[in-house]
């Protein structure tokens, strides 16, 4: 049996699994809150989808340490343990961001202005996982 995709597939299956639970988390404010109100319903769900990036960052970092193995610039072993901390932190930022995006979308239920400034605190937690993916990629 061949391990030498362990890595890519250890990012990539994290990355998507944070992204899953955060956009569920914020997905489930998003339908409370929009039985409730009777505007900005879109920025709602735009707002309970920004943690799926995550899923994007570890799809692409799955692809490039992929072609690193196979042109044998870098190791299997080394895959795993990129894979397995870069994938930790896609998964924790997106389900952090879910929780964020959710408290975003019941604060803005009551206040519609500061929507924005909620979507600043969703960059906030976003530039963790763009670190982990950058950092990354010097490794690869």
């Amino acid at each position: 049996m061949d391990y030498n995709m362990v890595g890519p597939a250890i990012v990539l299956g994290l990355g998507c699994i944070g992204s899953a639970i955060g956009c569920g988390i914020s997905g489930m404010a998003s339908h409370a809150v929009m039985s409730r109100v009777e505007e900005n319903h879109g920025k709602f769900i735009g707002m309970s989808a920004v943690s799926s990036s995550q899923a994007i960052f570890g799809f692409v970092l799955m692809l490039l340490m992929k072609n690193s193995i196979v042109a044998g610039t870098l190791s299997p072993l080394s895959a795993i343990g990129i894979g397995l901390s870069v994938g930790t932190a896609l998964l924790f930022s997106s389900i952090y961001q879910g929780m964020c995006a959710a408290t975003g979308i019941q604060a803005a239920a009551k206040q519609p202005a500061i929507i924005g400034k909620c979507f600043a605190a969703l960059g906030i937690v976003e530039s963790f996982s763009l670190f982990a993916f950058v950092f990354a990629l010097l490794l690869i």
